[in-house]
């Protein structure tokens, strides 16, 4: 795990509650506070690579969406939370 990015989400995801969520606009000021919006597109690509893998979920609505085809506001959710039924895109 060399990429900051992943790093980022991982640390996040792990500091809050269980069951609540980050946003990507958190990963990306940890990464970078003063230019994160230019992090943005890399923290949505990374993000696709760990839903895929089983690591995170991406919400949108608050509902898993499927990594592959969602568009628009998401946010991030460890897998742990729900039901293996509810992660499932």
């Amino acid at each position: 795990m060399s990429d900051p990015v992943e790093t980022a989400i991982l640390d996040l995801l792990a500091k809050v509650p269980a069951g609540k969520s980050i946003s990507p606009e958190d990963v990306a000021r940890a990464i970078d506070p003063e230019s994160w919006r230019r992090t943005l597109g890399h923290v949505r690509a990374v993000a696709r690579g760990l839903a895929r893998q089983g690591k995170l979920v991406i919400l949108r609505h608050n509902k898993p969406a499927d990594p592959d085809d969602f568009k628009g506001v998401y946010r991030l959710r460890s897998p742990d939370t729900t039901s293996p039924e509810e992660n499932a895109p």
